[in-house]
């Protein structure tokens, strides 16, 4: 018998005797093909920069307040940053749960008066820092001055008046000076009014919607 015949002989008697392991390898990988195939394409996702831990109203945010999250493109919001450096720097114009997108409209802008032609802002202090916790961002409230000393009912000073802003509420027990500082859209008209009013009557809001 010659040298190649019987090299291609015990080739193959070695395959046959591995003729199952190989059937099986063969199964396996046409198993795996097929189930990649058929694998449905990842979704595609947007990061945005998302609060990593509860914010409160008139904070100066700072890089460690904030994280990265995906979403899916459809339950992006509108005005979503999808940058950490275009917030940091910027002050909470409301409040923010952890894990919330950041968007423009939780950020006090360049202008506060954005949306509010012919207003302008007045920054007052409001004896009850307990019921400014009450407000958001773009409610509406009447304003009333009361006497300190009681000698006078109270009076109303600005009506429907939008709230800008809601910098952070010292703990200050009420009275004249202390409170919760509030920034208000106001008619230049009564503007000067609000304003003198907040340093000498204690300030009160009731909110109208």
């Amino acid at each position: 018998m010659s040298r190649p015949t019987a090299v291609l002989r015990r080739l193959r008697r070695a395959v046959l005797a591995r003729r199952r392991s190989l059937a099986a390898a063969c199964a396996t990988l046409a198993v795996a093909a097929a189930l990649q195939a058929n694998a449905a394409p990842a979704e595609p996702r947007t990061m945005l920069v998302t609060a990593a831990r509860d914010l409160p109203s008139g904070v100066v945010v700072q890089a460690g307040d904030l994280s990265r999250t995906a979403f899916a493109p459809e339950s992006v919001p509108d005005g979503a940053v999808a940058e950490a450096s275009v917030a940091v720097g910027r002050t909470t114009a409301g409040p923010l749960r952890s894990g919330e997108p950041i968007t423009d409209a939780r950020l006090v802008t360049s202008s506060l008066l954005d949306g509010y032609p012919g207003l302008v802002a007045v920054p007052v202090r409001i004896g009850d820092p307990g019921a400014v916790r009450l407000l958001r961002v773009g409610d509406r409230v009447d304003v009333l001055a009361a006497d300190p000393q009681g000698r006078s009912p109270a009076t109303v000073v600005g009506r429907d008046v939008p709230v800008l802003a809601l910098p952070s509420s010292e703990e200050d027990s009420p009275g004249l000076g202390t409170g919760a500082l509030v920034v208000l859209a106001l008619p230049a008209s009564s503007a000067r009014q609000v304003a003198a009013a907040s340093v000498s009557s204690f300030l009160s809001v009731v909110l109208t919607r």
